[in-house]
């Protein structure tokens, strides 16, 4: 029997599952909260308003420079309950594992995952896996739920966008899209560029307190202009965004020249968008860009009177609408 893939019959129930589960999940993910011969978990009463969310997680390659899918799948989780003003608690794994994937992969992914996990302060406390048969799958897919504890003073709600309100990101965009595609080695083409995934938590610890803060999100599939659209449809006004003002690095935007690709619409794993009033705005900046986290933090656009649509301030002086995202330009990126 081969002792380094998966097999159907890890998946079975049988000694085979108790064994990978207690060899690799079960060894990577302990804490005193996680026993795995439980069908469930009883928590600890949490000390404020909880907060819960779900995901799950499908990209390849599965590892790719500047993180993995373990690495992600947290990011992506904790990232939702920061940016929703909740500091996040514990954590469910559930892991679809396809027929013949390396042991060692699978290994290297569940320790990464349980890295950032406890980068982030939360706990895996259940989970579940399953395999499938060859061809039936990605190699791996993770589906995880979050369950944080509200923290933010200031009211988080989209509708209460108004006009004269500024945009603002924490960071370049389109790091992720196109690293992750990069590692593909499609079209003749590599590259050093890292993901940007990881966790926004530090960032939204440092301005959720600010009372002219009105909302914030991560700009993960469809990247900013996605954001902006629901921003847009939300507060019924438009998000006028300054193409001088968005960060992008040098790598994303030659990548995006050759192959046609458009920033505005690629994936982040580790930035924050977000709208305040004028207020708030400069303490935003300010505290963020104090973070190595927000560094390259910048305002790049306004809330102005007018019908629900994304428009961009070209370099040029011109204007130009950013439609709603309807194909996938990179499918699986997170």
């Amino acid at each position: 029997m081969d002792d380094t893939r998966i097999l159907l019959a890890h998946g079975n129930g049988g000694r085979l599952m108790r064994e990978l589960i207690a060899d690799i999940f079960a060894r990577h993910l302990a804490n005193p909260l996680l026993d795995t011969d439980a069908d469930a978990v009883t928590l600890p009463p949490l000390d404020g308003e909880v907060m819960l969310t779900t995901d799950g997680f499908t990209v390849q390659p599965l590892e790719f420079p500047g993180g993995n899918l373990g690495s992600l799948a947290v990011h992506g989780v904790v990232n939702d309950l920061a940016v929703a003003g909740a500091d996040p608690r514990y954590l469910t794994l559930s892991a679809l594992i396809e027929e013949g994937l390396e042991v060692d992969v699978l290994d290297r992914l569940i320790a990464s995952f349980a890295a950032a996990a406890r980068e982030s302060g939360v706990a895996v406390v259940a989970g579940d896996t399953k395999v499938v048969r060859r061809g039936e799958g990605g190699g791996l897919y993770l589906s995880v739920a979050g369950i944080g504890v509200r923290r933010a003073r200031a009211p988080l709600d989209i509708t209460r966008i108004a006009p004269g309100d500024a945009v603002l990101v924490s960071g370049p965009v389109g790091d992720h899209g196109i690293a992750v595609m990069l590692a593909r080695e499609q079209f003749g083409l590599s590259g050093e560029l890292r993901s940007d995934s990881a966790s926004v938590l530090p960032l939204t610890q440092a301005v959720r307190d600010l009372p002219g803060l009105r909302f914030m999100r991560d700009p993960t599939r469809g990247g900013l202009a996605t954001v902006a659209h629901e921003i847009a449809r939300a507060c019924g006004h438009s998000v006028i965004l300054e193409q001088r003002a968005v960060p992008l690095r040098p790598q994303v935007v030659s990548v995006c020249e050759m192959l046609g690709y458009d920033p505005y619409y690629l994936a982040c794993e580790g930035r924050i968008v977000a709208v305040a009033d004028t207020v708030a705005t400069d303490k935003i900046l300010a505290r963020w860009q104090a973070l190595p986290e927000g560094a390259g933090a910048r305002i790049i656009g306004r809330i102005e009177t007018g019908d629900s649509r994304v428009i961009l301030d070209t370099d040029l002086g011109g204007r130009r609408i950013l439609d709603e995202l309807e194909d996938d330009p990179l499918p699986r990126i997170c």
